[in-house]
């Protein structure tokens, strides 16, 4: 097996620090409970989880700075020193969006994600060392503990590669699911009371439908943030919250209301025909 495939297989494998992973992720899920606070951190605002998007900024700005360390001379110092000091800067909230994400997970992620943010706590230590040798006049170790953090900066970008690639951590759950694009029958409208909301299929794939008066709504069934069960959370205000982390969406349209999601809902149109409920998948509009 590849040596670093090994190494991750017992990290997955390595449960000791379970209990304490547990404590530090309740402690995290309180710090952003705020729904303006989950909502950032989470990517919401912009449709697309903010990590990923955050990683860039650090990394590049570090991986830069090693470049001009190592090849540059004396005239790139200042520009080496510069990009050192900006992946400091942006590691800070780039490390927050990543415990927001992490607080979600259990089992293998959790454990793969734990020794991730230790490898990159670990490198922005070592670069802010870096800094404060540079600054005061001995750059050869300055560049010696910033090749350092690179290194160990390049390991924990690779575990978390292997989170969303491998373990499919913040993946849209919904992305495959495609339901019917004609009218398909779900279930007999004398089934489906008002206020009561039930799990279908539709399909090659499970619709939550609501009714509420006279209009049904409807849902795909698994949360697109982590695969949640929305037909076992709550209806409240006109959305449906997914018991499992809280994501919070519009029955009518599928639109965020909460995060962790960035995804939308997907959503269906839906209608009485010959006391059948039918579903479609909704048309994008022209």
């Amino acid at each position: 097996m590849n040596p670093l495939l090994a190494l991750v297989d017992a990290i997955e494998r390595f449960d000791r620090f379970d209990g304490v992973a547990s404590s530090v992720s309740k402690a995290v899920g309180w710090a952003v409970q705020p729904q303006f606070v989950r909502n950032l951190l989470s990517g919401t605002p912009i449709g697309h989880p903010l990590h990923p998007i955050m990683t860039d900024l650090p990394i590049g700005a570090w991986s830069m700075s090693t470049v001009l360390d190592t090849i540059g001379g004396k005239a790139s110092e200042p520009a080496a020193d510069l990009l050192v000091a900006v992946g400091i800067a942006t590691a800070i909230p780039t490390a927050a969006s990543g415990l927001n994400d992490w607080s979600d997970t259990t089992g293998k992620a959790r454990r793969v994600g734990t020794v991730h943010a230790v490898a990159n706590s670990t490198a922005l230590c070592l670069f802010t060392s870096s800094a404060v040798a540079r600054a005061t006049g001995s750059r050869s170790v300055g560049k010696a503990l910033g090749l350092a953090g690179f290194g160990i900066l390049m390991f924990g970008g690779f575990l978390g590669g292997h989170l969303s690639y491998s373990n499919a951590v913040n993946i849209n759950k919904t992305a495959g699911r495609i339901g019917p694009k004609e009218w398909t029958p779900v279930l007999a409208e004398s089934e489906l009371a008002d206020g009561e909301h039930r799990k279908v299929s539709a399909g090659k794939v499970t619709v939550l439908v609501y009714r509420t008066g006279s209009s049904i709504l409807a849902l795909d069934s698994v949360c697109s943030h982590m695969g949640g069960p929305l037909e076992e959370g709550k209806i409240d205000g006109g959305c449906v919250i997914c018991p499992w982390h809280g994501s919070t969406f519009r029955l009518e349209d599928g639109g965020i209301v909460r995060g962790p999601a960035s995804n939308r809902q997907p959503s269906y149109e839906a209608r009485v025909n010959d006391g059948q409920i039918e579903v479609r998948r909704r048309r994008a509009a022209s």
